[in-house]
Parts: C-alpha cells; structure tokens; sequence
C-alpha cells in the first residue's frame, strides 16, 4: 500500500519494537499494550481486510466481528479467501450459529473473495449500503 503511494499508518506496542520490523518510510505510531494497538487501528480505519494469518489475526477478526454483533460499529470487513484459506473459519462460525451459541446473521457481517482485486469494490459496495438496524447484514461466498 505504502509502495503504491496509498496512506499507511503503523501501530506498534514498544514491546514488539524490539522483535518486529519498524519501516522509517511509514508514519508509526508507538502504544503500550496490544490493547492499545488494536483500538487505535479500530479508531484509525474505515474498513478492514482479513489477510490469511495466524493466531494475532484470528484473535483481532473474533473481535471485529463480536463488536459488530454488539452494534458497536457497522466499518466493512471483507476477508481475502486466497486458495479458501478462511473456509475452515467460516465453516466454525456456521458450526457455532447451528449450536445456538451465535445468531445466524453474524456471518452476514463481512463479505469474502478470492481475488485481491475485488476488495475495494466490496468495500466501497458496503460503504454505501445503508444499515437498517445499525449493522451490515451480508456475505459472499467467493
């Protein structure tokens, strides 16, 4: 995004700065606590992209979408499913609404596509979607 010329804003926890990469070339802003990090990236975008990942993803998109499920924001979240990466996901979130312990309009949240090209227009489409009860209620299959 930065290459591209696109506005890149990085959150790091001190902690990790010693342990992660901090690229000079992008505006970084340096928190406490992961807690911290995660609600100034909540405060700072518009829309999120769910890139395949490990456990920091998985644990920062359950809490995107529990937020969502409590109407604590409506921001569009669209998961890049590359080679199905996020199906077993979907599939324990389907798993969950069957048990009764999520209701069934949760994965009706974000929208999903194989294609990177398709991101923007899924989350320019959401954008513009007027919410009738405070929350975005769709999702695609890719």
């Amino acid at each position: 995004a930065h290459q591209a010329g696109g506005r890149v804003l990085g959150v790091m926890p001190r902690f990790l700065a010693r342990r992660e990469v901090v690229y000079g070339e992008v505006e970084t802003v340096m928190v406490e606590t992961m807690h911290q990090r995660k609600q100034r990236m909540f405060e700072e975008s518009d829309a999120f992209v769910v890139l395949p990942g490990g456990i920091g993803t998985l644990e920062e998109v359950v809490e995107l979408i529990s937020w969502r499920r409590l109407s604590l924001h409506t921001k569009p979240i669209v998961f890049l499913n590359i080679e199905g990466f996020w199906n077993p996901f979907f599939k324990l979130i389907d798993h969950t609404v069957e048990e009764h312990f999520t209701p069934a309009w949760t994965a009706d949240t974000w929208r999903t596509t194989s294609q990177a090209a398709a991101v923007l227009p899924l989350i320019l489409e959401m954008l513009s979607e007027t919410p009738a009860s405070g929350d975005l209620h769709v999702r695609t299959k890719a």
